[in-house]
């Protein structure tokens, strides 16, 4: 008969099955779901899908306008796509830039608050706060993106975009949304502010 040994032998999981992972500080871990949503609350119904934010937002505003208690509707995306724009190259000199904007407002932000302190020229311990936390800055961003042996020579910002939006509410009151919604004309256009 041979027995388990090794760091994992002393404990047993807390997900159903085993598992390899222990339970956490906060206790057992709740068993995973289907990934369609929360595991309690009521069940929903889906009123509406729309191809853009605006036009569920729209819908759920309409609904508001017409006293709906829109606490038990929701906004889901679905068809999530994760899109990175580039924003331009990034080099150790773009690097060093950067770092000395984000080091310069920590140094304003300590300059500050050792200057509020000071008896004598707080404005001269504010300025010292900024040029130090901007070379330091410099230093580390430069340091940094040297560091990274142009593994990511860009820079860019990510977003999730969704194909989809569903409107959804609570199952029980999906009979009077629909009521309300039937009298929703949404290729209309939106109305414009009056002008003066």
């Amino acid at each position: 008969m041979t027995s388990a040994s090794g760091p994992t032998s002393g404990w047993r999981s807390a997900l159903p099955g085993g598992g390899l992972l222990p339970s956490g500080p906060a206790g057992r871990t709740a068993t995973p779901g289907d990934g369609q949503g929360p595991e309690t609350g009521p069940p929903t119904v889906t009123i509406g899908s729309y191809p853009d934010y605006p036009s569920a937002q729209r819908v759920v505003d309409y609904l508001a306008d017409n006293r709906f208690p829109v606490e038990h509707t929701a906004i889901v995306g679905t068809n999530l796509t994760l899109v990175e724009t580039v924003l331009g190259r990034m080099d150790t000199g773009r690097a060093a830039l950067i770092g000395a904007g984000a080091g310069a407002w920590f140094g304003l932000f300590i300059g500050l608050l050792f200057g509020i302190f000071t008896v004598g020229n707080w404005l001269g311990v504010i300025v010292v706060g900024l040029v130090v936390g901007a070379i330091w800055g410099a230093i580390f961003g430069a340091v940094a993106h040297a560091m990274t042996g142009g593994q990511r020579d860009f820079t860019s910002t990510s977003s999730l975009r969704a194909g989809q939006y569903a409107v959804i509410v609570d199952a029980n009151l999906a009979d009077q949304a629909r009521q309300l919604l039937g009298r929703l004309d949404l290729s209309a256009a939106e109305p414009r502010p009056k002008s003066r």
